[in-house]
């Protein structure tokens, strides 16, 4: 007999406890002490989805593409380009959450899209976004050419004030 859809919840997910929710990744040694870094980690799921330049703008944790470390904030932004590939790896990222395949003790806050061109998205990729915001909080991120000549020192774009907000009161 085949069971119905899963139930979605929207906005910040935790690994779940349970053992019946299928195989869990590897568990990263995380320091418990509640000396931990306040704030957000930065992931990007995909090489170029513009990790370094978000910390650099907005604050927090640079971790790259790897999971946060001993001492790093626990809280996770995972972070996407808006083409094809990079939306297709920030779902499988967010799968992930899902399943319960994060290390312990960390946990998704929220996605951040970054724009991979100026301008709309095309239809097939908006649709995806919206499907993806369904899941979880998104904060979208425009085109910035300045920041293609290192003008971050600019501070955040317009249009990123839901993310200011977010990423200030976890600060």
């Amino acid at each position: 007999m085949r069971q119905g859809p899963e139930i979605w919840i929207r906005g910040p997910v935790a690994a779940p406890e349970s053992p019946d929710r299928g195989p869990a990744a590897p568990e990263m040694p995380r320091d418990p002490s509640p000396a931990e870094a306040p704030g957000f980690s930065w992931i990007g799921v995909h090489g170029g989805a513009g990790v370094t330049t978000l910390a650099g703008v907005f604050g927090g944790q640079d971790c790259g593409q790897g999971w946060p470390g001993p001492g790093d904030p626990s809280s996770v932004l995972l972070v996407a380009r808006t083409h094809a590939a990079g939306l297709t790896a920030v779902g499988r990222a967010v799968e992930e959450f899902r399943l319960g395949r994060a290390p312990t003790g960390v946990g998704l806050d929220s996605v951040v899209l970054v724009a991979d061109a100026p301008g709309r998205l095309p239809r097939p990729l908006a649709q995806r976004v919206r499907l993806l915001e369904s899941a979880v909080d998104v904060h979208r991120v425009p085109w910035v050419p300045a920041w293609r000549l290192d003008g971050t020192h600019e501070g955040p774009p317009r249009g990123t004030e839901s993310l200011v907000r977010r990423t200030r009161r976890v600060r």
